[in-house]
């Protein structure tokens, strides 16, 4: 029981201190929040502050002393003539619009005792050149520095986790900035516009780079994504104008749309992963791939080479630099049943579908048939033969060459022969004009000769549906199916 009355005063002191009613006081033209009990006291908005402003870390008030802790919303909201701002060591948070529209702070120190910077918190402070942010802030607020342009650096401590939404958004006049190595994600849209910044380097603790975060920060001209992100968020990039050089860490899994539009001088593209990142296809939508170079691992390349978008783009070479060349428009002939595939490129190789039409193949004892029939082939300068293409009447040959399409038609000299059957006759089609054809049945009893005329002959068997007979003609014998 005295347990139980004990933690009952105890929690009725606690809501008795939070319950305490705050007291306004006005000390030396600064404005506060009071709260007798717990002896702490806030920053709260008094009017249109000017100058330059010291706030003490301690007041007294009534004899009863009070650690100014905070500095609350809107404390110093569009005080435009405020020229500095002197930040104690007691202070640990700073407000919601804390200091927006201070058009005429220059500079800010937040010391190493704040924890926690607001949202809005130096809102459109435009004539702010310099921030020195305090090593034990773990948040900072969603616009906190919104549209502070003349702000040429910063320097974001390894205590924060988070860059959250604009944070730094329109932050034109940055030229440098330093993420700590505990941020783990930069937020959307959080250096929109950031036109002054030419390099940035993210820490190996990020994971995602989310939707917008580097958009249009037209004065990038490098960036390298670490091995530790994973997500590249939607237009993450988009409108880098003068980016010429990306390379994308092993553990992208997946790069947003148009992540890296409109990105127009963009040349090299550097991709780690072995496994190709899902992509959107209008990831680089107006980056004009056919004229950058993407380089890959040597063992990845044919997976890039055969995935949209990295397919679109003009050269892809290994990362050492070593490139794989596509045939230029490479000669493709045909020569007793197999086709011939040559590029005068050396070296070079690409992947071509072939499509024929009418093929019939030739083998003893077996029925022929017709098909279209698609094969991959893989051609160096050196030439390929694939004998699998015989007795063709037509093909035709698509490929890849340097970024465009390539198709030819290529004409079969009609060496084929079509067998079919019906109404219990059987129809040859060849070309072979002059040419003996005997009929059999399966017993090897000879049913009918003819010979081919104008390409065509035909042969009434006599035999019941379902009965096969055997067609020879050529030096080739062929069963066939009665119909």
């Amino acid at each position: 029981m005295k347990k139980l009355n004990l933690l009952f005063a105890a929690l009725m002191l606690v809501c008795c201190v939070g319950m305490a009613k705050a007291e306004e006081v006005t000390i030396d033209g600064i404005k506060y929040d009071v709260v007798t009990k717990a002896k702490l006291a806030t920053v709260i908005s008094g009017g249109n502050y000017s100058g330059d402003i010291i706030i003490p870390s301690e007041i007294t008030h009534n004899n009863v002393v009070y650690s100014v802790t905070s500095i609350g919303d809107g404390a110093f909201k569009y005080c435009r003539g405020l020229t500095s701002i002197t930040i104690p060591n007691s202070v640990t948070s700073i407000g919601n619009y804390a200091f927006y529209e201070c058009s005429g702070l220059t500079s800010i120190t937040i010391p190493n005792s704040v924890t926690f910077i607001g949202n809005y918190a130096f809102s459109f402070c435009t004539g702010l050149t310099s921030v020195i942010i305090g090593n034990s802030v773990t948040s900072i607020g969603e616009w906190a520095f919104k549209g502070c342009t003349r702000l040429t650096s910063i320097t974001i401590p390894n205590s924060v986790t988070r860059i959250k939404t604009q944070a730094f958004y329109n932050c034109s006049g940055l030229t440098s900035i330093v993420i700590g190595n505990s941020v783990t994600s930069i937020g959307y849209l959080a250096f929109y516009n950031c036109s002054g910044l030419t390099s940035i380097e993210i820490p190996n603790s990020v994971t995602n780079i989310v939707e917008s975060a580097f958009e249009d920060c037209t004065g990038l001209t490098s960036i390298t994504i670490p091995n530790s992100v994973r997500f590249i968020g939607n237009d993450a990039f988009s409108g880098c104008t003068r980016l010429t050089s990306v390379t994308i860490g092993t553990g992208v899994k997946e790069i947003g749309s148009e992540a890296f539009a409109k990105c127009s001088n963009l040349t090299d593209v550097y991709c780690l992963a072995t496994s190709v990142p899902s992509t959107y296809s209008d990831a680089f939508n107006e980056s004009y791939p056919e004229y950058m170079t993407l380089h890959v691992p040597e063992e990845a390349i044919n997976s890039y080479k055969a995935t949209a978008p990295w397919s679109s783009f003009g050269t892809v070479v290994t990362l050492d630099g070593t490139e794989t060349p596509k045939c230029a428009t490479p000669t493709v002939s045909y020569s007793d049943g197999k086709l011939l595939f040559e590029c005068e490129t050396e070296g070079a190789e690409f992947i071509t579908d072939v499509t024929c039409s009418d093929i019939k193949k030739f083998y003893d004892s077996e029925i022929a048939f017709s098909a279209t029939y698609n094969i991959s082939v893989y051609a160096t300068a050196t030439g390929y033969e694939n004998s699998d293409i015989v007795n063709a009447t037509l093909c035709w040959i698509e490929c890849e060459c340097d970024g465009g399409d390539y198709t030819n038609v290529i004409d079969i000299p009609a060496k084929a022969v079509l067998v079919t059957s019906s109404n219990g006759s059987i129809n040859i089609s060849c070309s072979l004009d002059g040419e003996s054809v005997a009929v059999y049945t399966t017993a090897g009893t000879l049913i009918a000769t003819t010979t081919i005329e104008n390409g065509t002959a035909t042969v009434a068997t006599g035999l019941s549906k379902g009965s096969v007979a055997i067609v020879n003609i050529a030096g080739k014998s062929i069963k066939v199916a009665v119909n």
